[in-house]
């Protein structure tokens, strides 16, 4: 089907969503709150990783690895079960993924030993693996195409939030009960949500918006693209592969931040992890706030003008770069903290902008396929390596050397997003323009 542009594109048009306005938000609520569930299990670990290290000798490399697995197996996953989600059926999909997730929270609360605790976060990974691909594509097909950065930077916005409760309930209930009870409680969280979910999203309504649909409107419904035509349509243009490059590599340092800010609060502030759990999951908040505050604030200057998503991107890479740069390089204290705290800020802005860019440079019958493309590069480029990579680099320079490292990254997004704006218009219009 023939996609229709403006003279000056803005954004790509879409169908009107069929679902009404306040079941849209009931499946924006019970997706986001698997995501908070999601990364409540995930970012959990950070919060006992001075127990760990005590508790079973590990090196920053080692601890580093545990977090950095689950994201390698997201970036590695995404891209071949989101395709398998998109055939086989996005809630059905959802739900499966939720389940193993979890379970696998309760393979770490019972692990013995470093190995054993690097499998159940193995199959974490495959777990979470599509669920933010996924998840966002569900969460835009029932909302109109104007509000795309708000809605990916608010859907996103989950995992700041899912870590800081992870990271803040998981520091106290270790203290209090033990590290072990801390992936209990996040376990129990996730497999709540995976009873509720199915009961109330499902396949049928997303499609069609009406619970009495019938077959014959079933089958009329398009059918899923086919692997051969999906490739071109991912990387049809230029902008698109920025948009994925310079996203991806940004979120090498939120990545980093997220996993190893405890254990900064521990070795430079002195806090016990009852506390630097908390102070920790304070600075994540405010990630989650910048993903919404950013998205949102991108699309109401760029609503009329689609070049201005790029020129936001990067002033926000540069912003973080400035601000985490000269934090990381004062005394501990009040002035290096509120400048943590506003570079973190920063740091997310471009999730929003990112997603918008790839909404719009792909067919809205790929977002799915398109969204675990770009989740692929964020976890490859970004959030994979990133904890690894810092925890090696502390092993030689200490965690406060390899920190003063990291938000050099910066830079190299900010490359990737010039040049994608260069591109962008150009390829807008390319992507939009009717075909004969």
């Amino acid at each position: 089907m023939a996609l229709h542009a403006a003279a000056m594109p803005s954004e790509v048009p879409a169908r009107a969503p069929a679902v009404s306005r306040g079941y849209a938000w009931v499946v924006f609520a019970l997706t986001f709150g698997l995501l908070l569930s999601d990364y409540m299990s995930r970012q959990v670990l950070n919060a006992v990783f001075p127990l760990l290290k005590a508790q079973w000798s590990l090196s920053d490399a080692q601890l580093g690895s545990l977090s950095g697995v689950v994201a390698l197996m997201v970036g590695l996953l995404t891209f071949p079960l989101s395709l398998l989600a998109d055939r086989w059926g996005r809630v059905r999909s959802l739900v499966l993924m939720a389940a193993l997730w979890s379970l696998a929270t309760l393979g770490c609360a019972i692990s013995a030993s470093y190995g054993q605790m690097f499998a159940a976060r193995f199959c974490m990974g495959v777990g979470e693996a599509a669920y933010g691909s996924v998840g966002v594509a569900v969460i835009l097909s029932v909302f109109p195409a104007h509000m795309r950065a708000t809605l990916t930077g608010a859907f996103t916005s989950g995992g700041a939030f899912g870590s800081v409760l992870g990271i803040a309930l998981g520091g106290v209930v270790a203290v209090h009960f033990g590290w072990r009870w801390s992936f209990g409680a996040m376990a129990a969280f996730g497999l709540m949500l995976v009873l509720v979910y199915p009961l109330v999203v499902t396949e049928r309504r997303l499609m069609l918006g009406s619970p009495s649909a019938t077959q014959d409107h079933l089958r009329r419904l398009s059918p899923a693209p086919q692997f051969k035509t999906l490739l071109p349509g991912l990387f049809s243009v230029p902008s698109v592969v920025c948009a994925y490059i310079g996203s991806g590599l940004q979120l090498f340092i939120i990545g980093s931040l997220l996993a190893w800010m405890p254990s900064f609060l521990n070795r430079y502030y002195h806090m016990a992890p009852d506390k630097a759990g908390p102070a920790a999951a304070v600075f994540v908040l405010i990630t989650g706030i910048g993903m919404i505050v950013c998205g949102a604030l991108t699309d109401k200057l760029s609503r009329n003008f689609a070049v201005r998503k790029w020129l936001m991107a990067i002033l926000y890479c540069l912003g973080s770069f400035v601000l985490l740069m000269t934090a990381f390089q004062l005394q501990p204290g009040t002035l290096q903290l509120v400048l943590l705290g506003l570079g973190m800020f920063a740091v997310v802005g471009t999730i929003g902008p990112a997603g918008a860019m790839v909404a719009n440079l792909t067919h809205p019958r790929i977002h799915a396929t398109a969204f675990a493309t770009l989740t692929l590069v964020n976890n490859l480029l970004g959030l994979a390596p990133g904890p690894f990579v810092t925890g090696m680099i502390a092993d030689r320079l200490g965690l406060l050397g390899a920190l003063q490292i990291v938000p050099t990254v910066s830079l190299l997004a900010v490359a990737a997003f010039i040049v994608g704006r260069r591109h962008y218009a150009q390829d807008l219009r390319r992507v939009t323009q009717p075909k004969s």
